[in-house]
């Protein structure tokens, strides 16, 4: 149900943008990486979290991680993720297939700015071997999503 719902949101909301269903898995951010030839953080990953008595999906950089600190400071309280089982009753998608498309209900979006440094990104839809190219902007408009600052701070290489 979860990748036809996510084929259906394209197909009504951007006829341009096509569902890439791979032979291999691309449940995790690296295995992602390699069926789509793209970088690891330009995967989208989506996090589902409740915030009160509210949830909300969280979509950032593959290689991002939430920052606990911002996170609070945005929303009022710490991020509590929801494990599989909720993460699929309430998108319909499964955990290594969920993005903020072709959802039964509405839940609230934020993008981090970690995804503008790509021109395009590969978020999943809908299922563990589907995904789409699609612009950053193009995806907040799509999904009425926010932009939020909620990833750590890159850290520092160390010098070779």
């Amino acid at each position: 149900m979860s990748l036809e719902s996510v084929t259906r949101f394209f197909q009504d909301h951007a006829p341009d943008i096509s569902v890439i269903v791979t032979e291999k898995s691309s449940a995790t951010v690296a295995l992602a990486a390699e069926a789509h030839g793209v970088k690891p953080e330009q995967i989208a990953k989506t996090l589902c979290a409740r915030v009160g008595d509210r949830v909300i999906l969280v979509v950032m950089a593959g290689t991002a991680r939430l920052d606990n600190r911002k996170f609070k400071d945005l929303f009022g309280t710490k991020p509590r993720m929801l494990d599989a089982e909720e993460v699929a009753a309430l998108t319909s998608h499964p955990v290594g297939g969920v993005c903020p498309f072709g959802l039964p209900q509405p839940i609230p979006v934020y993008c981090d700015l970690s995804l503008k440094a790509f021109d395009q990104v590969v978020p999943a839809a809908g299922a563990i071997n589907a995904a789409v190219h699609i612009a950053p902007d193009r995806m907040v408009e799509l999904t009425g999503a926010e932009w939020a600052d909620l990833a750590q701070a890159p850290k520092p290489e160390a010098d070779a």
